[in-house]
C-alpha cells in the first residue's frame, strides 16, 4: 500500500464551463496541464485521473496517464476520490482539481508533507488575496480560520467582511487537499450533499457540518483555477508569458 497517491477528478459535464478537462490552453489541455505540474512534484506512477467519462478516459489511454472510471453519480469531486479510494489503496489521497493547469508544484509537495506529518488530518491550501476583484469574485473560494489555521468557514461571497464594505485583507482556496481513506469513507456516505455545502457550491464544508476539522496550510499564489472562459482566457495569457520568457 502506498503512503499517498495523487488523484485528479475530472469530469467533463462542467455547468459553467462544458467539456472543461479537455478545453485547449495554448496547445495543450487543461487536464494535460494540470497533470504535468504533479509530475514535476512526484513519480507519475503515483498520479492518477479519476473520471465518469468516456473522452476524458479514451484521452489519458492516449497520453499514457493511469485513469480509472467512477461512476456519473459522485456528487462532487471528493466523492470521486472516494469512490477511487475503494479501487486504488493507499494511506492518504491528495486530491489535485483538474482545473488547476499552473499548480505549483512545491505546493503539491507541501501538501504531501502536511499529510504525511499529519496523517489523520484532513489538509486544504490557502493564499492571500490579492485584489479588489478576487475578493468579490463569485468563483473564488474565500476561507476565514482561527489563529492555528483550523477552518471556520469558506464562501464565495466576500469574506471576512466589514463595515465599509471594501476589501482589507482575505484569503482565498488552492484546491489542493490531503485526505486520510477513512474521512473520505464518511464524507462519500453521505447521499446528498450537506445544507451549506449545497448552498455555497462548496464541497469541504461538508466535512465542516459533519463534525471535522480541517488544517488549512498556506501555499504559493501561483494557482489560477479555471472555471470559467473569462479564467482560461487568463491562464492563456499567463502562460503566454511564460513562454515569452524563457
Amino acid at each position: 500500500m502506498e503512503d499517498f497517491v495523487i488523484v485528479i477528478p475530472a469530469r467533463y459535464k462542467s455547468s459553467r464551463l462544458p467539456g472543461k478537462p479537455l478545453i485547449d490552453l495554448n496547445g495543450k489541455s487543461l487536464l494535460l496541464r494540470t497533470y504535468e505540474q504533479c509530475c514535476k512534484a512526484v513519480d507519475k506512477n503515483l498520479i492518477y485521473v479519476a473520471t465518469d467519462d468516456d473522452r476524458i478516459f479514451k484521452y489519458c489511454l492516449e497520453h499514457n496517464i493511469n485513469v480509472e472510471m467512477t461512476s456519473v453519480n459522485c456528487l462532487t469531486g471528493t466523492d470521486r476520490v472516494a469512490e477511487f479510494a475503494q479501487k486504488i489503496k493507499a494511506k492518504s489521497y491528495i486530491n489535485v482539481q483538474g482545473d488547476e493547469p499552473l499548480i505549483n508544484p512545491e505546493d503539491i509537495q507541501q501538501v504531501i508533507s502536511a499529510v504525511i506529518q499529519f496523517p489523520n488530518d484532513i489538509i486544504n491550501g490557502y493564499a492571500a488575496i490579492e485584489t479588489a476583484e478576487q475578493y468579490n469574485s463569485l468563483t473564488i473560494p474565500k476561507v476565514v480560520f482561527r489563529p492555528d489555521k483550523r477552518l471556520l468557514y469558506m464562501s464565495r461571497s466576500p469574506i471576512p467582511g466589514n463595515k465599509s464594505r471594501s476589501f482589507q485583507k482575505s484569503w482565498r482556496q488552492i484546491c489542493v487537499y490531503g485526505f486520510p481513506k477513512n474521512t473520505l469513507i464518511k464524507f462519500a456516505e453521505q447521499t446528498e450533499k450537506s445544507p451549506l455545502e449545497k448552498e455555497e457550491d462548496i464541497e469541504i464544508l461538508r466535512f465542516l457540518e459533519l463534525g471535522y476539522e480541517v488544517r488549512m496550510l498556506e501555499l504559493s499564489s501561483d494557482s489560477v483555477a479555471v472555471d470559467t472562459q473569462d479564467d482560461a482566457i487568463k491562464v492563456r495569457e499567463i502562460l503566454e508569458k511564460l513562454d515569452n520568457n524563457k
